[in-house]
This record gives structure tokens, C-alpha cells and sequence, in this order.
């Protein structure tokens, strides 16, 4: 269940919140008694490397062709 809490007060304790929502609580915060912004834990974000390995052609990480190279070095 989520928490209506005045934006004033919410000043006061705004560490205390940050808490309570990081410890995955919704809090409503309100303007004169009105809902005006959520308080929320994010989303953790999953983070695995080599996700890419084998879709992306080796060829991009060989050297360009000395034409082409000299055409982005304004030669």
C-alpha cells in the first residue's frame, strides 16, 4: 500500500523516504492533499558481459583500407 505524504514533510525527511522506497516501498508524495509524484524503488538492471558475442562481425574491428582512411583524413 503506498503513503500520501505532504511534499513539506516529505523535505524534511527525504533520506528517511529515499530508504523506505529503496527498500522497495511506493510512496506518494502530495501538493495541498493532491497526489502529485511517486516515490519508488527502481528496477535493478541485470548486467552480463559477452551479450553481444557472435553478432558482431570481427571485420569491424579490422583496419580500414588506406583509401578510405585517407578520405576521413582529408587526404
Amino acid at each position: 500500500m503506498s503513503e500520501l505524504i505532504n511534499i513539506h514533510k516529505a523535505k524534511t525527511h527525504l533520506s528517511r523516504l529515499l530508504a523506505r522506497a529503496h527498500a522497495g516501498e511506493e510512496i506518494i508524495l502530495a501538493r495541498a492533499g493532491k497526489p502529485y509524484a511517486r516515490l519508488m524503488p527502481l528496477e535493478k538492471a541485470e548486467r552480463r558481459l559477452g551479450f553481444m558475442e557472435g553478432r558482431v562481425d570481427d571485420s569491424f574491428f579490422d583496419a580500414l583500407p588506406a583509401e578510405e582512411l585517407d578520405s576521413w583524413e582529408g587526404r
